[in-house]
């Protein structure tokens, strides 16, 4: 049965295989602006326009208490990705769960991005297989959903070995660098992540 206050009491911190997922503290400001920085051209083609603005001190404040507030809430958890095999944790990526529906439909949706250079390691395979017990376990949710640009290869690759099933093809479903493109639909149940695990 779901509880919110089992979920408020235990804000998510993931450790395993190497990571560490966790919400974003203001200590992390300096390493994700210079990631952000780093990968802009990388992640363009894969996200909405973001503006040099974004990437300011004042405006990562105000995302780490609002990060902090809806994970409180139970409505969206925004984890940072770090490597955790060395003496310090590296920032390489960042998983969103977002949109969390509770009633008839206990859904939320994945996201996420990777720095360029931790891209095509294997490593956010590996941060979405940590989060699932998290969303099936913990949030007792239902159906996990995430959508891909149809080009985006890697993207698809970390669902499918994740489990999801291709569901559909959604038209102008979201607004990337500046334009309405298609996306492939994928989904995951609780009935089929049992399967895979069992």
């Amino acid at each position: 049965m779901f509880s919110l206050a089992a979920v408020r009491s235990q804000l998510p911190t993931i450790r395993s295989d190497g990571l560490l997922l966790r919400l974003p503290q203001q200590a992390d400001y300096s390493d994700w602006q210079a990631l952000r920085r780093a990968s802009r051209s990388f992640l363009t083609p894969f996200e909405p326009r973001w503006s040099e603005s974004e990437l300011g001190p004042r405006s990562f404040s105000a995302r780490v208490r609002r990060n902090r507030r809806e994970a409180l809430e139970g409505t969206d958890y925004s984890l940072f990705i770090f490597t955790a095999d060395g003496p310090r944790p590296t920032l390489v990526g960042g998983l969103t769960l977002s949109n969390v529906r509770r009633r008839a439909f206990q859904n939320v949706t994945l996201g996420y991005w990777m720095g360029a250079q931790f891209s095509g390691k294997g490593i956010m395979t590996r941060a979405v297989a940590l989060v699932l017990p998290f969303v099936f376990d913990t949030l007792n949710l239902h159906r996990i959903e995430a959508a891909c640009l149809p080009d985006n290869a890697a993207s698809r690759r970390v669902l499918s070995r994740n489990g999801f099933a291709e569901i559909g093809i959604a038209e102008r479903y979201l607004q990337i660098n500046g334009e309405w493109r298609d996306h492939m639909l994928f989904a995951l149940t609780q009935e089929r992540y049992d399967s895979l695990a069992g």
